[in-house]
């Protein structure tokens, strides 16, 4: 499983969990997964969790846990997030080398004919 953080995007996510109201601990980290939604079929989801949840996949960046979900893990292999800080746009942009077309926001996306067995869509 390949998933890359920017520098930047490592940053603003580490700021984040220390600002968090989920409970410090060894596990604390950030969770990524692809949910059936948004404009282009699937939705990119990105959040502060306490712990894994079971079949996540697990690793570290430098000092961030980052946790994938298991059953979005096809769809976000090779995926690399960053953060962008800008006057027209600011947040965080994911560039998905399974995506076959993205939205104009750019959170959410399609891939091939929306089929992979990770997540159908709806």
């Amino acid at each position: 499983m390949t998933v890359t953080l920017t520098d930047i995007a490592e940053l603003r996510l580490r700021t984040f969990l220390r600002t968090s109201d989920v409970a410090s601990s060894t596990t604390r980290g950030v969770r990524l997964s692809v949910s059936d939604g948004g404009c282009n079929g699937y939705e990119y989801g990105l959040g502060v969790v306490a712990a894994p949840q079971d079949g996540d996949i697990t690793f570290q960046q430098g000092s961030l846990n980052v946790y994938v979900d298991g059953n979005s893990a096809s769809l976000l292999e090779g995926v690399v997030v960053d953060y962008v800080d800008s006057l027209l746009e600011s947040g965080f942009k994911f560039t998905n080398p399974n995506a076959t077309d993205t939205c104009g926001c750019g959170k959410s996306f399609q891939a091939g004919d929306c089929t992979p067995e990770a997540a159908p869509c709806s």
